[in-house]
């Protein structure tokens, strides 16, 4: 994609949808963590039907906690890899009790001390919640930034550092939302619906050469 196009690009996206969120449901900053925590390699989806019945029973930490592991796993045992979710929730939640008095840490070096936290979790937080100019590398954003020829790199932390150096100092903070949902929707994995793509007239996607794998399981 040509520098001089970056911005059309994204004006685009921004009047089709000029005040973009993410699909996760929350009310709070810790049922935010707590969402972004579970959707990893899973669907934001599958998350919202587990969360809408365990928020309203536990959203603080130390209501987490007091559900304990075989509580917390009853909540969320519809989600892939919960069993590991739930430890790694609950251990986040007494860090959270002991060291940040109940309350989610505003630093990516707090963040990502959070066990199974890593830096798209964190880069999730600090973007949503916190309003910080961040973003969040996930399969579709990866996808969508090496088929477009927006930010091309082989890892999602090399995508990460050009989205950031090429996009636009007025977009970046809301940036991170609409690549996800454009690849979600619309550049999608196997056949991108370039037929009503409203920035295909800035993309270099050529139809020959597809985008490189998504390099790492998160």
């Amino acid at each position: 994609m040509k520098t001089s196009d970056i911005a059309l690009f994204f004006a685009t996206l921004q009047a089709a949808n000029p005040m973009p969120v993410t699909e996760l449901e929350y009310t709070s900053v810790f049922e935010l963590l707590t969402a972004v925590l579970l959707s990893a390699q899973a669907t934001d989806v599958s998350v919202n039907k587990a969360t809408r019945h365990l928020f309203p029973v536990a959203n603080t930490p130390q209501k987490m906690l007091d559900l304990g592991l075989d509580g917390l796993q009853s909540y969320i045992k519809t989600i892939g890899l919960y069993h590991a979710k739930a430890r790694h929730l609950l251990q986040t939640c007494q860090i959270l009790v002991t060291q940040h008095g109940g309350v989610v840490p505003r630093t990516r070096e707090a963040l990502q001390a959070l066990p199974g936290v890593g830096r798209k979790t964190a880069n999730v937080v600090l973007n949503v919640a916190f309003g910080q100019a961040t973003m969040a590398v996930d399969t579709h954003l990866f996808r969508l930034a090496n088929r477009t020829g927006l930010a091309p790199g082989k890892t999602p932390l090399a995508v990460e550092q050009k989205l950031l150096q090429r996009i636009p100092s007025e977009y970046l903070v809301d940036a991170h939302h609409w690549l996800i949902l454009h690849g979600r929707y619309v550049c999608q994995a196997r056949k991108p619906l370039c037929w009503q793509c409203a920035v295909s007239p800035y993309c270099s996607f050529q139809n020959k050469t597809p985008p490189p794998a998504w390099p790492i399981r998160r």
